[in-house]
């Protein structure tokens, strides 16, 4: 079988407006804190510095999952909670997780995190929003800094604790090694400061419950979604899906949310269940590249819509390198849904997977001229570049960058894109950014260095003065990371 370039493949095989007054609850009818109210003893200033930090850690020990595609849905439907979810201003980071584990999770500086195995059990974009909606609860509400005031020690190694204990709880991959490693005697306590209070996940759920519903989704889903994890947790035994060991759930708090739901009504019909469907399509199909049958059975489970199960046979077509097929298949589904940017990113993804460079930029510039700010098709738009005129690819992936600066693999890009274009120095400063956002820091300055370097043989002073000021900001980065 021939290498495969499509990202969500190649990780996964290594394994509105608001609702009308009479619906919309206020936060502090909860009884919660004022949204926003942080911890005087962790400033917003440190939430946001070790968030940062500990996502670099987090990249340097977890497989990710490299898939434009997926990120960008994700964005989108955090970009309908986000509104209403008290975190109006904070700049959200999706970073994708290759693991069959039910997880997710939030930390200070606006970290969202997915494993890719939340779409498996998530029936509905309701359901997957629900998990969402609740991360974001926690983020709104300060829980980490909050549970680190509660304790009468040093507030920032505290809170680095916290922030460990979810790095070895996500980085293990799958419940076994994740808990396993969490019971060692420093993660023990770590874990222990990662586990939510009962009153942080009922604060948590109610924020999520109210976001859900003035974001226009079905509030009951967020209940529902609790059953289905008390289902896998008591067909799972002593391995529980890995959100509850940081989540617990009781049949109290199950209670809770239904009632709660029930107050707040049905929605307005906020999910798109139909691009839900085809995204977990795309995650099953990676689940199971050895039996895509297994990936139809488990979608066909929760009555998928018939698009999906289009789109499914489609992309099992590339799969199997059968693109024509695949292509064939796409045109047809894009010819029914001209405004679908993920059914014209998919064929455009296939046909750069078959290294028709030249098709592949085609189809990503045809979306691009109606959806200048597209991000999976300027990622498409630059890796084909890349491989007819690495020249012509340098300005796309640094355009990029600049719009996705805690993105590594664009970084990666830009830096292939530079020393093949005769860019030296560019290219080692790009290397030394994507270095730094997956925690090797030491590596990252090496690369300033040599950057430095030749770009004072070439003369380009502006460029050597701007990586100075990079060296003493990756310096940060690293006191950041010696708290880890």
């Amino acid at each position: 079988m021939k290498k495969t370039h499509l990202a969500w493949i190649a990780s996964l095989s290594l394994l509105a407006s608001p609702l009308p007054a009479q619906h919309a609850l206020a936060a502090n009818e909860y009884g919660l804190p004022a949204l926003g109210g942080a911890s005087s003893a962790v400033s917003p200033t440190d939430e946001f510095r070790l968030g940062r930090a500990w996502l670099r850690q987090f990249r340097a020990q977890t497989t990710p999952w490299r898939d434009p595609i997926t990120r960008h849905y994700v964005e989108r439907v955090l970009h309908k909670l986000l509104p209403y979810s008290g975190l109006e201003s904070e700049k959200l980071i999706v970073t994708l997780v290759a693991s069959r584990t039910l997880n997710a999770f939030a930390v200070p500086g606006g970290v969202v995190g997915i494993h890719t195995g939340l779409f498996a059990y998530a029936p509905t974009e309701a359901t997957f929003a629900s998990v969402l909606a609740h991360e974001l609860g926690h983020l709104s509400q300060h829980h980490f800094a909050r549970q680190v005031e509660a304790r009468n020690e040093s507030q920032i190694p505290m809170l680095t604790a916290l922030l460990t204990g979810v790095v070895l709880a996500a980085s293990g991959g799958g419940g076994g090694l994740g808990a396993a490693t969490v019971m060692g005697t420093q993660a023990a306590y770590a874990q222990r400061m990662l586990t939510y209070s009962r009153q942080y996940e009922r604060e948590a759920d109610d924020v999520g419950l109210d976001t859900l519903a003035q974001a226009g989704y079905d509030p009951h889903a967020m209940p529902k979604m609790f059953r289905i994890l008390q289902n896998l947790a008591s067909l799972q035994g002593f391995t529980p899906p890995e959100f509850l060991l940081t989540h617990p759930l009781t049949e109290a708090r199950t209670s809770a949310t239904e009632a709660r739901a029930d107050q707040l009504g049905k929605g307005r019909g906020a999910a798109d269940d139909t691009t839900y469907d085809m995204i977990r399509a795309r995650v099953l199909l990676a689940m199971n590249m050895s039996d895509p049958t297994a990936a139809r059975n488990r979608l066909k489970e929760n009555n998928p819509s018939p698009e999906a199960l289009r789109y499914l046979d489609a992309m099992t077509h590339a799969v199997n390198h059968e693109t024509d097929q695949a292509l064939s298949s796409l045109d047809r589904m894009i010819r029914d849904h001209p405004d679908d940017s993920m059914l014209q990113n998919s064929a455009a993804d296939v046909a750069l997977d078959a290294n028709r460079f030249q098709e592949a930029l085609d189809r990503a510039r045809t979306l691009l001229a109606v959806a200048p700010d597209n991000y999976p098709a300027r990622m498409i738009e630059g890796r084909a570049l890349l491989n007819l005129s690495p020249a012509k690819a340098y300005p796309v992936l640094k355009r990029l960058s600049e719009d996705q600066s805690e993105d590594p693999e664009v970084w990666s890009l830009l830096s292939e894109a530079a020393g093949r274009s005769g860019r030296e120095a560019e290219g080692h400063l790009a290397l030394a950014e994507q270095l730094q956002l997956t925690g090797r820091i030491d590596k990252g300055l090496s690369q300033l260095d040599i950057a430095e370097r030749q770009a004072r043989t070439e003369q380009n002073f502006v460029l050597a003065s701007k990586i100075r000021d990079r060296r003493d900001a990756f310096k940060r980065y690293r006191h950041a990371l010696d708290d880890f």
